[in-house]
């Protein structure tokens, strides 16, 4: 072979292409060397392996049979083990057509290149930085002016897809809803409730409970602590 074939070669193989004819010829001969060792010890590797789990199969094939009480119960003197009161549950998700999965696509995609929209001044005063948005209405207003380097206003073109407009991110239609008769008569494949602040954890048990009857789901669901030991 050639030098530039050899330079070829080496260079496929990511090791270093200097020196001359015979320093090439030795270092391909060292890497196919590696190689090879590196494939027997993976190949030893397998072989052991494939013998643990034969052995494994011929001790569990050779265990006696009946030492299970009934079905769901552990074998004798391996101590109870305490079942799990809360199993973890998906949450629901919204049954949605391709065009609405599309929108909603498309308004997550835009949502990414809006500017954050604050308020007049934010930077210079602390509680306006807390504060939301409000459109800038003084006369000498260099933000109303659209000036230059002054924060971006809220305007018609930063609108969102209308189909998807007002919709919870995951696809649902979020419901306000303050107590448990109110989850009567919602679709759990489009609707999703969210609990109002003001709710107290008496009747928030009470939502979360007939919202698992009903298989509705809770944008807002949190941990319920009870005070005084009840």
């Amino acid at each position: 072979m050639t030098v530039a074939e050899l330079k070829d070669l080496l260079r496929d193989q990511g090791l270093p292409l200097s020196g001359k004819k015979a320093d090439l010829v030795s270092r391909l001969n060292d890497a196919e060397a590696t190689q090879e060792e590196v494939q027997e010890e993976v190949e030893a590797t397998q072989e052991e392996v494939q013998e643990e789990s034969q052995e494994k199969k011929t001790h569990e094939s050779d265990e006696p049979e009946g030492d299970y009480q009934d079905e769901g119960e552990f074998f004798e003197g391996e101590g109870d083990f305490e079942e799990w009161d809360d199993f973890h549950t998906a949450r629901q998700k919204p049954v949605l057509d391709e065009s609405m999965e599309a929108a909603l696509s498309m308004r997550a995609d835009q949502k990414k290149k809006q500017p954050k929209f604050r308020r007049q001044e934010w930077f210079r005063y602390r509680r306006l930085s807390k504060t939301g948005y409000r459109k800038p209405k003084g006369k000498d207003s260099k933000m109303r002016k659209n000036l230059k380097y002054r924060s971006p206003m809220a305007r018609v073109g930063y609108g969102k897809v209308s189909t998807a407009r007002g919709l919870h991110p995951s696809g649902f239609e979020e419901v306000m809803v303050h107590k448990s008769d109110q989850l009567d008569g919602l679709d759990p494949e489009k609707q999703a409730v969210r609990i109002g602040s003001s709710v107290g954890n008496r009747k928030r048990s009470r939502i979360h409970e007939r919202a698992d009857e009903l298989g509705l789901r809770i944008l807002n669901r949190r941990q319920i602590e009870r005070k005084g030991g009840i």
